[in-house]
């Protein structure tokens, strides 16, 4: 079986392991799109900064995404 000890550190390694990489986490189609001034969804006017105007314009966004090759 082995000591407490040496369980310990097998645990420690595993996890220093884990950490090195960072999940990967797919990438929206709507993340790589620049700001333009308007939503990208309805044509609202937004500010230099944001690419969509609410979460139900970005999501709408994603489902035409997703259906449109």
């Amino acid at each position: 079986m082995g000591t407490v000890q040496e369980s310990v550190t097998k645990i420690d390694a595993t996890a220093a392991d884990a950490t090195l990489a960072p999940p990967t986490v797919p990438v929206r189609a709507r993340q790589s799109l620049p700001p333009k001034g308007s939503c990208w969804y309805c044509e609202k006017t937004l500010d230099s900064v944001k690419r969509f105007c609410n979460k139900a314009c970005a999501d709408g966004f994603d489902d035409e995404a997703a259906f449109t090759p």
